[in-house]
């Protein structure tokens, strides 16, 4: 993907089969963190609290992932692993076929700002 400047421009420029699942996260992103600027940094949408990055979200060439702050992944780790899903220290990669399920999303955001103290 070459270098995009909005959540809009992003998920129109991913590869077709992963469009929903950005748009939905793009979603409820927006209606957890409603005070948060959609922003795009390192070439990656994400929502912006005083100046800390909370959330954001990508799109490789065969999953999707969701980046939060290293507590939020630490705190629901094993919400994470029951899920079936896969994280490193700041994401959890998922397919189209397995999403991260909505209510995990939600935690995971509220987590994650919750770790950034704003």
């Amino acid at each position: 993907m070459a270098a995009i400047t909005d959540h809009d421009a992003y998920i129109a420029a991913a590869p077709e089969p992963f469009q929903p699942s950005l748009q939905r996260l793009r979603t409820i992103l927006s209606r957890v963190l409603p005070d948060a600027d959609e922003i795009v940094a390192y070439n990656m949408p994400g929502f912006d609290i005083g100046g800390t990055v909370v959330a954001s979200y990508a799109a490789f060439s065969k999953q999707c992932g969701l980046y939060l702050l290293p507590g939020a992944i630490s705190d629901l780790a094993e919400d994470i692993a029951a899920a079936g899903l896969k994280a490193t220290k700041t994401g959890i990669t998922f397919s189209p076929r397995k999403p991260i399920p909505d209510d995990l999303v939600e935690r995971l955001v509220r987590a994650s700002r919750e770790d950034a103290g704003v």
